[in-house]
């Protein structure tokens, strides 16, 4: 039987608009901007950034959970510039061939398929260079703009997970929501999701 693949350097995406790449300590600007922005984080596990310090904890951290085989978080990137304007990764459970898609975006780049572009880039990698079986993503109730990303690349949803989260100092029901490997056409020229 095959084994769980992760990449022993961090892996670099590139599709037709964006490039995605390893967050480093020059993107902590980048970084407090995006999590700093209440909207931002309104449907998100962390309290919106006060300080620097903060964006450079979670990209110390996400580096830290690269190198123990735990998760790739990757910077999202314009390809014509080089500034974070976004996250999106996988957090990987190895015994169950599954990752979990987490994902933000800086609010002036909300509604233009961004998002969208990258995910599928990562759910491509996830499933053809990682040997994922399956991916979820886990959506607070309400969300509507994430359950139609989502949607939009093939995910189905499964269910409510009640009072399944604790965060902000309360419990929060979870949309479960999964996308399996014979489900999932992948271009790998586009970088796109066949319809």
């Amino acid at each position: 039987m095959l084994n769980l693949v992760f990449p022993e350097t961090f892996p670099i995406l590139e599709t037709p608009r964006l490039r995605l790449r390893p967050m480093v300590p020059a993107d902590v600007e980048a970084v407090f901007g995006i999590f700093a922005d209440d909207e931002v984080t309104r449907f998100y596990d962390l309290e919106t950034f006060t300080s620097r310090e903060q964006a450079a904890a979670l990209i110390a951290r996400q580096a830290e959970r690269f190198g123990q085989g735990q998760a790739i978080r990757w910077g999202i990137t314009r390809r014509e510039e080089d500034v974070v304007i976004g996250t999106c990764g996988v957090f990987l459970s190895r015994h169950n061939w599954q990752g979990e898609l987490g994902y933000d975006l800086a609010r002036p780049y909300w509604r233009q398929g961004i998002m969208a572009e990258a995910l599928a880039a990562v759910i491509g990698y996830g499933f053809q260079t990682l040997l994922l079986n399956r991916f979820q993503a886990l959506v607070i109730p309400g969300n509507t703009a994430s359950e139609e990303l989502l949607r939009k690349l093939g995910f189905q949803e499964e269910g409510i997970l009640r009072e399944y989260a604790f965060f902000k100092g309360r419990f929060y029901d979870l949309r479960c929501f999964s996308l399996l490997k014979r489900e999932w056409a992948f271009d790998a020229k586009t970088q796109r999701r066949k319809v």
